[in-house]
């Protein structure tokens, strides 16, 4: 009778503890406090500033809050292919209504906005300042100066789409060689141009830490080919909403001013007389300036 009462409690007292371990998993290791799954993956457009920028930062607050985040680096065809698969949970950069339309046409079905961060964002094709021109109108007639060549950006970003079937041929610019290879590459040539003293014609966008980086100005656009400025929304894969209710209202409401996006973009980018930061320092650079901006950090989640 002791011998059957001692295993009796043995294998309830296991039973209790597999019990607890079950339980701790099922609270902690699936889901945050606020109901949220933990497990966020966020797509990040290769070279664009202001979505390396905001996903760091939402990287950092969610880290703070107990979710586990994962960066996974694409360029935007991937990107927004992947979101809808739900290879990721979501992006932060879609440039809509003109932008990213092809994209949002073809994938839009599938995905979920999430919020507008921030508005009036405009393509540009900028030039150096001191430039023998003001607008697209004189690129053309000017061509040789700018070595017959206008420097883009990623074969398939929104906006290469949109210099190539309206910008050139609204302007005439069929005679120039559109050079696409990636931002990194665009930000390399306007530097050297720039230490040169050299002209040069980039395409480019706003905001981007360039306008403070380097002596550029815009050209005008009289014919309005670049389209007019887009709002840059934070997007999910479907059931987004469903899996992070309370991130998706944070996101709702979330707004990235000026004076902030600027700054921080200005810490991760812009190379001053030196190097730029390495992305392996991003999430230090990060938490120091979250921790110097508490009150609208803390905002974004209140």
């Amino acid at each position: 009778m002791k011998k059957r009462l001692m295993t009796a409690i043995a294998v309830g007292a296991a039973a209790l503890v597999a019990l607890s371990g079950c339980s701790s998993s099922g609270s902690g290791g699936d889901t945050v406090k606020n109901g949220d799954k933990k497990d966020l993956t966020i797509n990040v457009f290769s070279g664009w500033a202001e979505d390396i920028t905001a996903s760091y930062l939402w990287k950092g607050i969610l880290e703070d809050k107990g979710y586990d985040v994962k960066l996974e680096t694409t360029t935007a065809g991937p990107g927004f292919t992947g979101v809808s698969k739900g290879d990721y949970d979501m992006n932060f950069d879609a440039w809509l209504p003109s932008t990213h339309k092809n994209y949002w046409a073809k994938y839009g079905d599938k995905l979920e906005k999430l919020g507008v961060w921030y508005k009036d964002a405009p393509l540009t094709i900028a030039v150096n300042k001191d430039a023998p021109i003001d607008s697209l109108d004189q690129l053309a007639s000017h061509a040789k100066d700018f070595n017959n060549t206008i420097v883009g950006i990623e074969p398939g970003a929104g906006e290469t789409g949109v210099v190539q079937d309206d910008v050139i041929p609204a302007y005439g610019l069929k005679n120039m060689k559109f050079e696409t290879s990636s931002t990194a590459a665009m930000l390399a040539a306007l530097k050297k141009a720039t230490k040169d003293g050299d002209n040069i014609a980039v395409t480019l966008w706003k905001p981007h830490w360039a306008y403070s980086a380097f002596p550029i100005k815009d050209l005008k656009d009289p014919k309005g080919a670049l389209g007019k400025g887009d709002s840059i929304t934070a997007f999910g894969r479907t059931g987004f909403t469903k899996d992070y209710p309370q991130l998706s209202k944070w996101l709702k409401k979330f707004s990235f001013p000026d004076k902030e996006l600027f700054q921080l973009e200005d810490q991760l980018f812009n190379p001053g007389t030196g190097s730029a930061p390495d992305e392996s320092e991003y999430p230090d650079i990060v938490k120091k300036w979250m921790s110097s901006h508490k009150d609208f950090v803390d905002s974004l989640t209140s």
